[in-house]
């Protein structure tokens, strides 16, 4: 096949460059996010029930949602959480369901249910999560002082949301802090009183004269028109112009008894930048919309903003585009300077600068038509893509340095140029496919991790394919065609003699064989004692998902506990901030309810969300203990988390549930423990360390019930009392001005006294037109009740966190205390999700491991050469934790790449030497048939001087690539940092491994024979 397509190399040229170009033109239409576009299995709905009590929300809506949607395809849990106004369903399904259908079946089923939920409930929302979901940026629209609110509010809805649409590859504009304008009625009592009239009158007038006749017409011969009264209200001024008959039968404007002004809506949520209030617009891209194209343009956009608008200031906060760009930037560098150090290597090596000019046109051609491959699997360039490229790269340098000394080696051995390079490629093909296919073998079997893990692997896996496999039809076909297109016209007789530099470290390395040759069993003992040494250094390290990233930035999300509202919150977290002012750079608040469409987590009045950005780590360390010590002192029932801003990767492996959770469910009852009984109970529970679940967190509320004996006695509807109440504490609309979608709400204006002093000052008439207190009819009292009532499928539950090292040791304490309260104890969480994918992810790599060793025995046509290629793997590995400990780096998901990326490079070694003392052995079959451990020992020094330099030049050049990370800074570098220790340890180790332990191995545990068949 070599010879074939060498006999054609302008053929194979041509064929490569059209490639190339194909590649270049795909290249143009990939997608590039920040994540792959993974559909998360959770939908999430979330219910709006103004004025409605947990009890309400849950007995009345969210029960009977439940049981509507349990009988989804696919779907696994089901939480819900009811609390004050608010309510919410997540539902999370099987990886392997189809979100598009699950997403249709949902809204379906909701709009079954319809029918059954209380008539004044909105329709629940239905939010569908998804990796795209993750906003890519946020845009900061400030009004300038003495600028409307409600005005920006209607420019950034109606005008900036619509442009920022328009832009290529938008999906999405959310916006919060909007403000809507209203029109308050404040009627006069002591006017309504003096006439006998009530507010009703008003309520009346008001109702009458914004009614619409739908639907009627009149004809005049043959023409036919529509119908419209005349009489309808479109402003404060209408309205205070109404006439109301009074009861003596005068006529009287409206604004004689009530005043009627247009304000701005109550708000339940404000957003803050710095200490002003504004607007934020979220802005999503589409799946397939390229970042790098998006975010130039929105800047763009917010700079014509600037100009367009004066009345508004404008900024970006939040560019998640960050993380992108450096892995992109990584990338470049580890191709910029593994290209240098390759070169500068092999000049050293092989003094020829056509050598590293041939591998500094295959790295690039080999990345370029890689992205094919991306094309045909819808693969979009993003970091976790982005990663496996990298992960291919060490190794694409590894085949073209072994296939080039390996061409090298025959031409020196007199063979012409053709045949060198047919000879050179076939000999070593074999061995480089196994170690591809090994590589493959460790790594493509993660796909089938279940949960995200397996989903975002899909990519890195699809990646790392792609190169390798690109990488071995350059290194079999591209490399020996530019290698006969550059050599076949060189008259230059080649200098057999090895350059001074590799004399060298062929004599260094010729000192330590012989020593390790005269002591084998002292040596093998050694290397035996210092498996389990380097793996037990893993115990020594920490464990995290992501590496440690020097963030400047840093979040607090704070629940106060305490029944305040959006008001006083607000004027919380902006003396919170002015405390801060003059340390942070940048400063955004999410105050109670948040209007974002995709917002999935809890809209409570009580709580807030802050994000500060930093100029240097030592700033922000210094504030988060002033914003903790601020929050302890003056807030002590305050709930916070308080940390590093969460970024992309964050937000896609946070878990909404907690760590370990005891659930307990009344069987009696199927409603939640009265607090009487439960605190006690509590105080038996086996565990002290323990914190409340939702569904046992308590807060203040006043209780009103109604006398019901007084209203018998006075003969005072229930209803009217109930109507006045509603009127006093409630939000009532009176009705609603309609024009052109713009929907302008008449409601009562809220009275601003205390309750206690509305009891006492406002009346309900009786049958007798007699008026009394409301005071006399309604008793209250303060209480604390649960602030949330949680239920899964199985009904409301009330639960706790475990917060013990090993609490799944207690779980028969656990069901012992619930059966003695006639409880139904389950225990749930993060830590059982945990333990499955631990041991599945065992079982995974145990497969792994098992299909390496079948690839390689197939390989060698041996049982026992394969074991000495395990063998080598965990002397790299613990090399790479000795180096991960000495610089207090963490075992985390780059470090993990990268002992990938070594493993890969020390089997690909230690199968070529392995190959080569095969190949020896057959060499010198007649001299081992007579002295076995001569001809042995004459096969094992050779292979070693004859692998010395391709290791050597493969180990180097990869360190020497990775090491400008190590003193690089920055976002992208504290990522790829840990890789880089994993790398340089493990090749480190890797090298001396692939020198004397593979030959060390060979000579105690492969018989001391010809061998009756050989790989070649």
């Amino acid at each position: 096949m070599v010879r074939f397509l060498l006999a054609r190399p302008i053929a194979v040229f041509m064929t490569f460059m059209a490639m190339i170009v194909f590649s270049v033109i795909v290249l143009s239409s990939l997608p590039i996010s920040l994540l792959p576009p993974i559909d998360v299995p959770q939908i999430v709905v979330k219910v709006n029930y103004p004025n409605a009590s947990p009890e309400a929300i849950e007995q009345n809506v969210l029960s009977t949602i439940r049981e509507g949607l349990i009988t989804l395809n696919g779907l696994e849990e089901m939480d819900s959480k009811a609390g004050s106004e608010v309510g919410t369903i997540r539902l999370t399904f099987d990886y392997s369901t189809k979100m598009e259908l699950a997403y249709i079946d949902v809204n379906e089923k909701i709009d079954r249910l319809t029918n059954s939920l209380p008539e004044d409930l909105g329709r629940p929302e239905v939010i569908r999560i998804n990796t795209s979901d993750i906003p890519v940026a946020r845009v900061q629209v400030i009004p300038k002082e003495g600028i409307d609110e409600v005005e920006v509010s209607q420019l950034a809805e109606n005008v900036l949301k619509k442009r920022i649409e328009q832009l290529p590859g938008v999906s999405l504009v959310d916006i919060n802090g909007k403000k809507e304008r209203i029109i308050t009625v404040s009627p006069n009592d002591q006017a309504l009183a003096a006439l006998g009239m009530s507010q009703q009158n008003i309520i009346n007038a008001i109702q009458n004269s914004n009614r619409d006749l739908p639907g009627i017409s009149v004809k005049d011969g043959q023409f036919r028109y529509y119908l419209r009264l005349a009489s309808r209200v479109d402003t404060p001024d209408d309205i205070r112009k109404l006439p109301i008959r009074t009861n003596d039968g005068a006529i009287i404007p409206l604004q004689k008894l009530a005043e009627v002004n247009y304000e701005t809506k109550e708000m339940l949520g404000y957003h803050l930048y710095g200490e002003q209030e504004s607007l934020v617009i979220t802005v999503h891209k589409q799946a397939s919309a390229k970042m790098n194209e998006l975010m130039p343009e929105l800047k763009e956009s917010i700079e014509l903003f600037k100009t367009d608008y004066p009345q508004v200031e404008f900024d970006l906060t939040q560019d998640q585009s960050n993380l992108l760009n450096a892995a992109i930037s990584n990338l470049e560098t580890s191709l910029l300077f593994g290209g240098i150090f390759a070169f500068a290597v092999l000049f050293l090596f092989m003094k020829d600068y056509r050598l590293p000019l041939i591998i500094g046109v295959s790295l690039p051609s080999s990345l370029v038509i890689s992205f094919l491959i991306f094309y045909f699997f819808d693969l979009s360039i993003n970091i976790i893509s982005l990663s496996g490229l990298a992960l291919g790269i060490g190794m694409l340098i590894d085949n073209a340095i072994i296939v080039l000394d390996n061409i090298t080696r025959k031409r020196d051995e007199g063979l012409s140029i053709f045949e060198a390079c047919v000879e050179g490629v076939n000999e070593v093909m074999g061995a480089l496919i196994s170690s591809v296919m090994t590589t493959l073998a460790v790594f493509v079997p993660l796909v089938f991790l279940s949960g995200i893990s397996g989903a975002l692997f899909f990519d890195q896996a699809v990646a790392v394919a792609a190169i390798l496999s690109v990488s071995l039809a350059v290194a079999f076909i591209l490399l020996p065609m530019l290698y006969l297109l550059l050599f076949q016209k060189s008259k230059k007789v080649l200098d057999k003699e090895e350059g001074p530099f590799f004399k060298r470290i062929l004599s260094m390395y010729e000192i330590g064989y012989s020593k390790i040759s005269s002591g084998r069993k002292i040596a093998i003992t050694c290397f035996m004692i210092l498996i389990p040494l380097g793996l037990m250094v893993s115990f020594l390290l920490k464990t995290e998902g992501l590496p440690e990233i020097e963030k400047l930035d840093a979040t607090l999300e704070i629940e106060w506990n305490e029944p305040i509202g959006a008001l006083e919150n607000k004027g919380r977290i902006q003396a919170l901030v002015k405390k801060l002012e003059g340390t942070y750079q940048q400063a955004e608040s999410e105050i109670g309810v948040r209007q974002f469409l995709l917002f999935d987590g809890e809209n409570s009045i009580q709580q807030a969300f802050l994000y500060l950005l930093f100029e240097t780590q030592e700033i922000k360390e210094e504030q988060i203990k002033r914003i903790s010590e601020h929050i302890k002192s003056n807030y002590p029932e305050a709930s916070f988390v308080l940390g590093d801003a969460p970024n992309a990767f964050d937000q896609l492996f946070s878990s909404n549930s907690p760590y370990y959770e005891v659930r307990w469910k009344d069987l009696s009852s199927k409603e939640p423990v009265e607090e009487e009984k439960m605190d006690p109970w509590l105080s038996q529970f086996p565990t002290q360390n323990w914190e409340r679940g939702p569904g046992l967190q308590k807060e203040s509320s006043v209780v009103f019930s109604l006398r019901s004996d007084k209203l018998a006695t006075y003969e005072i509807p229930l209803s009217e009392v109930q109507d006045q109440i509603s009127k006093l504490f409630g939000t009532f609309t009176i009705t609603d001005i309609r024009r052109f979608g713009e929907v302008t709400p008449i409601r009562l204006k809220e009275p601003g006294e205390r309750f206690e002093n509305l009891l006492r000052t406002k009346t309900v008439s009786a049958s007798d037109s007699a008026s009394y207190e409301l005071a006399e009819f309604v008793n209250y009292e303060y209480e604390d009740h649960y602030k949330y009532i949680t239920a899964d499928r199985g009904g409301i539950y009330q639960s706790v966190n475990i917060l013990d090292e090993n609490p799944d040791e207690m779980k028969s304490d656990f069901f012992k205390w619930g059966q003695s309260k006639d409880l139904g104890v389950e225990m749930t969480g993060q830590y059982f999700r945990d333990r499955e994918n631990l041991i599945q992810l065992v079982g995974i790599l145990a497969i792994s491991v098992l299909l390496l060793y079948f690839i390689l025995a197939a390989q060698f046509e041996s049982f026992i050469q394969p074991l000495i290629v395990v063998f080598t793997l965990p002397l790299g590995i613990g090399g790479s934790f000795l180096v991960l400990w000495i610089f207090g780096a963490s075992l985390n998901v780059m470090s993990a790449i990268g002992l990938v990326v070594m493993l890969g490079i020390m089997v690909n070694d230690a199968i070529l030497k392995i190959d080569t003392i095969n190949r020896l052995r057959e060499k010198y079959a007649d001299i081992e048939e007579i002295l076995p451990e001569e001809g042995l020992e004459k096969a094992l020094h050779e292979a070693g001087q004859i692998r010395l330099k391709p290791i050597l030049m493969t180990s180097i050049t990869t360190i020497l690539a990775l090491i400008p990370i190590v003193f690089s800074s920055g976002l992208g570098a504290d990522l790829q940092r840990p890789l880089v220790y994993a790398v340089i340890g493990g090749l480190t180790i890797g090298t001396i491994t692939a020198l004397y332990f593979v030959p060390l191995a060979y000579w105690f545990f492969v018989p001391k024979k010809k061998l009756k068949t050989t790989a070649s």
